[in-house]
């Protein structure tokens, strides 16, 4: 298939899907074509690849999910979005988001309810859950999400791809509207580990606009997986990650361990105090932060949020600046307790979500719901480090279930090369939901 026959069937299942599915608020079929009439070349030559609306692509509307910024028009690219460029892929739309990148659910008020392409009664996760169900369902090959609390891993879990969250400060966030500059993170999402890391390799870096940003050399994914998985050192958690996990769930995330042992890693558990109360700790950081940074809207026009995340926002606007201050001591600590276990494990395996998609119907109040779906997310976020969700199995209803693999602080490259090399050996991967293969 030529890169034109490929980005026109692709763009005919954005126009087919998406009025049902609401994975873009913006298709961008015009501009997509001209950028492939003008020629494209590099590393990522003719990937397509849809934008979380909350990171600015120069010249289309950017409404980061909200009814505030429903005609903003971003004038310049994000960092991420000229490093895309620079390296041959193409934009093909913005796709749907939580409000403000502030939920687990992507039921979004102002731009429509985005469904799960594997059963579209059931959410797609969040708050990046419009570009989970664009790849899942093939209106694109890469998407980008944003991570603060796990926006990119629950959406990669509850569609059945690849979701990676980089080490905070390893990729620009500049252009992008923020909820925490402490945890916020940009980070692609595809069915292959191996296409997410070709499209890391090509954002990451350090960039002075972006105050988060550090300088630390991107090592080669491909030179990790050169180096093979035998003796790596993987670490099982023995309390919090497995408790109230639903069976099926459970079974495929054992079910990968063996894969890996298999593979020549050296699979133990460890037990991680002071885990169970992380949820709390981060969150008053976070709505803090998300609560300051929409200061001046919420005392002006709390009206025009939706009433799910004006609620969260008012709990940050209340949180005490002790609390606050009790907070970023706490991150400080865990931060350095899950440093010293990469002194003994080079990668620690847990679900990223304890259950499958839920139905939008069953899903309840968001505030509940975002918190039971980054309930083990959090912790990683919590660390700022790196942090690949993996496909590793189906429910007996067809719903995918996800892994994650935790690493050292900048150690992408040794995550996206297990990930590969697990998907090398397994086909979870490889499956579509009905609805992509049901071609018009």
């Amino acid at each position: 298939m030529t890169l034109a026959e490929k980005l026109a069937l692709q763009l005919a299942r954005q126009e087919r899907l998406n009025p049902g599915l609401r994975a873009l608020i913006t298709p961008m079929p015009e501009s997509a074509r001209s950028d492939l009439a003008a020629g494209v070349a590099g590393p990522l030559a003719g990937l397509t690849v849809a934008v979380k609306d909350n990171i600015d692509v120069a010249g289309i509307r950017a409404t980061a999910g909200s009814a505030f910024f429903a005609d903003r028009v971003a004038n310049a690219d994000a960092t991420v979005i000229s490093r895309l460029r620079q390296a041959g892929a193409i934009m093909v739309g913005k796709a749907n988001l939580h409000e403000f990148a502030f939920g687990g659910t992507t039921q979004n008020p102002h731009y429509g309810a985005c469904r799960n392409p594997w059963d579209p009664e059931a959410i797609p996760g969040g708050s990046s859950g419009g570009s989970g169900a664009a790849v899942a369902v093939g209106m694109c090959d890469v998407a980008l999400g944003t991570d603060t609390g796990g926006s990119t891993r629950i959406p990669a879990a509850l569609n059945g791809i690849v979701g990676l969250r980089p080490t905070v400060g390893r990729v620009s966030n500049a252009g992008s509207v923020p909820v925490s500059a402490m945890f916020d993170t940009i980070g692609p999402m595809a069915f292959e580990a191996g296409v997410v890391a070709t499209v890391f390799e090509a954002i990451a870096g350090h960039d002075p606009a972006c105050e988060m940003s550090v300088d630390v050399p991107v090592q080669s994914w491909i030179a990790a997986r050169g180096r093979g998985l035998s003796g790596m050192r993987v670490g099982v958690p023995r309390n919090f990650f497995f408790e109230g996990v639903d069976a099926e769930v459970e079974a495929a995330v054992r079910a990968l361990l063996g894969t890996m042992s298999d593979l020549g890693c050296t699979v133990t558990g460890f037990d991680l105090p002071g885990v169970e109360a992380v949820h709390a700790q981060m969150t008053d950081v976070l709505l803090c932060d998300a609560a300051a940074f929409h200061r001046e809207r919420l005392a002006g026009a709390p009206e025009r949020f939706g009433a799910d995340v004006r609620e969260r926002m008012m709990i940050g606007y209340r949180i005490s600046g002790i609390d606050h201050a009790s907070g970023m001591t706490a991150q400080r600590h865990w931060r350095r307790r899950i440093e010293l276990l990469f002194d003994s494990l080079d990668v620690i395996v847990t679900p990223t979500v304890g259950f499958a998609a839920p139905r939008i119907a069953d899903s309840g109040r968001m505030i509940e719901a975002t918190r039971g779906l980054t309930r083990l997310t959090f912790p990683w976020s919590f660390a700022q480090v790196p942090v690949v969700s993996l496909p590793c199995g189906f429910t007996s209803a067809g719903l995918p279930v996800g892994a994650q693999l935790v690493g050292r602080h900048f150690d992408e490259a040794r995550l996206l090369a297990v990930a590969d090399a697990v998907q090398a050996v397994t086909g979870f991967h490889r499956r579509r939901p009905a609805l992509r293969m049901s071609e018009a």
